[in-house]
């Protein structure tokens, strides 16, 4: 038995050399301590890194939300004030046919300045193909002589709403949009181009948003009758391509190997300084010694 344990002993490849035949220094303490501050601050630096999540992005060609029956919802909040409530409407149409005037489902109209203005807040859904949906005076029962199309444009976001504070878009990118100083008589067209967006998390869970792009125009538009309607337009058409924000933490396995990268190659290096060291003090010692002979 006692044979056998020898035998095994042969395969230690890490031999113990007795403290007697070692020699501690100062140097060598001096680099053994800031060996164990470095390991300790690239230790933190892993951690705090294996801790924190990352958001990767990716760009691919699909409909990412075939579950949604091919609609987006839109939330709209706009301000006019210098239109009455009774003469603001919401109209919505597409290339499907759909064209509905005065849409009033899950929408509100709160008076400003008196009765004077009108803040218009609406929910609704459009169809996944190019269309518009405009705010005009079309649903009204009678035309103003010379409606006051001013607005303020406070939100006009597609899709559900994220919030991640890593994951900067133009979710919202005519919010703050601000037309007080136009031509009152003036039409307003806002062209945009819908990109759908993904986000993933790290449990897998997806949410469906839209990012989008805006241009906009600004001109007087006159009627068969010679009367100018004027209408604030959002004439809208989708991206082909879809964002995906993917979030990610650093693999556990990665974390271990790094850390025991750090730890083997700080120690490593720094025997290696304190052996090139104490060779030249040694060496230096031997010269000084022959100098006094």
């Amino acid at each position: 038995w006692s044979f056998g344990v020898k035998n095994v002993s042969l395969f230690d490849i890490y031999r113990k050399v007795p403290k007697d035949l070692t020699q501690p220094t100062y140097t060598g303490a001096f680099i053994s301590i800031l060996c164990c501050v470095f390991i300790l601050f690239l230790f933190l630096s892993e951690l705090t890194g294996f801790i924190a999540t990352e958001i990767v992005n990716e760009l691919y060609v699909d409909d990412p939300d075939k579950d949604s029956g091919g609609k987006i919802e839109v939330s709209l909040n706009i301000s006019l004030p210098n239109l009455h409530c009774d003469l603001v409407g919401l109209d919505i149409q597409d290339e499907m046919g759909r064209h509905e005037v005065g849409h009033i489902d899950n929408s509100m109209k709160i008076p400003l300045n008196q009765g004077d203005g009108c803040r218009f807040e609406g929910e609704f859904t459009i169809n996944k193909v190019p269309g518009n949906f405009h705010v005009s005076t079309h649903s009204a029962t009678a035309q103003p002589q010379s409606p006051d199309m001013t607005h303020n444009i406070h939100k006009l976001a597609f899709g559900e709403k994220l919030q991640v504070q890593k994951v900067q878009g133009a979710f919202n990118a005519l919010g703050g949009a601000d037309r007080l100083s136009s031509n009152p008589l003036a039409s307003h067209d806002y062209i945009l181009k819908i990109v759908p967006t993904v986000y993933e998390d790290l449990s897998g869970k997806q949410r469906f948003s839209y990012q989008y792009t805006v241009a906009n125009k600004e001109y007087v538009a006159y009627s068969h009758t010679g009367r100018i309607i004027p209408a604030i337009w959002f004439r809208y058409d989708l991206s082909p391509i879809t964002v995906k924000y993917t979030e990610r933490r650093q693999p556990f396995y990665r974390f271990i190997t790094t850390i025991c990268a750090i730890v083997g190659g700080t120690f490593t290096v720094a025997g290696i300084i304190d052996s090139c060291i104490f060779t030249a003090s040694e060496a230096w010692k031997k010269i000084q010694i022959g100098k006094m002979s």
